[in-house]
């Protein structure tokens, strides 16, 4: 029935009505009394009240969070969680503020006082840690070594330092670069003391936060960092995306060569141990980099923002 077919009188007591029941929160059986109807009278009014458009019900919420595109997206990817963040802004600076606050939201929600914490570098986990109010009194792992650039201002040491503090748990952590010059160099720090007892924490970790970024310059602080031949090599393996010092394929699979030896990170078998790893990717030229690392398995969660997340939407289509 359309609402236009109600009489005057009658269009103004469904409305009524379904007000009491809707935004008053008044029982059928109240409502029935107050109206002098019967319950079932009430009861049909309401039905008709939806039936007719005369009431919408909409699942919103008043921050910044998509919850219908989260909830579509979380789905089309098949991932444990996906937090889409609905704003405008274009900055990669701005956006990371955004996203990392949703993250830090959905870090202090999910993590219990049985979880084990791996943090890998990134900006936007850089930006999440620095929004943290509260956390479960956890472990806090470090996964990655250090990238020292002058356009870097924290590093993995302090942001694991600065979580633990937070939380109140202990902090493992190293001290050693992410990328060394050869797999000589990478396999001796690994094998010094505080970095073999910080990669043995590993296996323990139950929630991580990891980078992701385009195997592309400017999309990844790892890419820039490194020297052209090698960035090259990589691509030339089918490198399409870094998750944190792990590299994969466009089809997600894990990619082994001499430059990944000289990494100090967490590898892709740790990687994929751990019950539920988190990104926080961001901007367009970012969609094959997820979804290749969507495909990989190693990332279940992440935190974006709506262009991205549609996009990767249109893409399963």
């Amino acid at each position: 029935m359309e609402s236009s077919t109600f009489g005057p009188a009658q269009l103004v007591l469904t409305a009524s009505i379904a007000r009491r029941y809707y935004v008053d929160g008044r029982s059928k059986v109240e409502i029935a009394d107050e109206f002098r109807l019967s319950r079932f009278k009430v009861a049909r009014l309401l039905d008709q009240a939806r039936n007719s458009g005369l009431v919408r019900i909409e699942i919103s919420h008043p921050g910044a969070i998509d919850l219908d595109l989260s909830s579509r997206l979380q789905e089309a990817l098949g991932l444990r969680r996906a937090i889409v963040v609905d704003t405008p802004e274009e900055d990669p600076a701005a956006l990371r503020l955004q996203l990392g606050k949703a993250a830090a939201d959905l870090l202090s929600e999910i993590v219990t006082a049985d979880d084990v914490l791996g943090l890998a570098w990134a900006r936007a986990v850089t930006a999440m840690t620095e929004q943290l109010t509260s956390l479960a009194p956890v472990p806090v792992v470090q996964l990655t070594g250090a990238l020292t650039r002058p356009d870097v201002e924290a590093n993995s040491v302090e942001l694991v330092r600065h979580t633990a503090r937070l939380s109140g748990g202990p902090a493992y952590l190293f001290y050693a670069p992410l990328v060394v010059p050869d797999a000589a160099t990478a396999r001796a720090l690994r094998q010094q003391p505080e970095v073999a007892e910080a990669i043995g924490h590993f296996d323990s970790v139950t929630k991580a936060v990891v980078g992701l970024g385009s195997w592309a310059a400017g999309q990844s602080t790892l890419y820039d960092a490194m020297d052209e031949k090698s960035c090259d090599q990589l691509r030339r393996r089918g490198v399409v995306a870094d998750i944190s010092g792990v590299f994969v394929d466009a089809d997600g699979r894990p990619v082994h060569s001499r430059v990944t030896d000289r990494v100090v990170a967490i590898n892709a078998a740790q990687m994929d141990a751990i019950d539920e790893v988190i990104a926080i990717p961001y901007g367009l030229a970012k969609v094959d980099a997820v979804r290749a690392a969507v495909r990989s398995g190693l990332v279940n969660g992440i935190v974006t923002h709506a262009p991205l997340a549609k996009a990767l939407m249109d893409q399963t289509h």
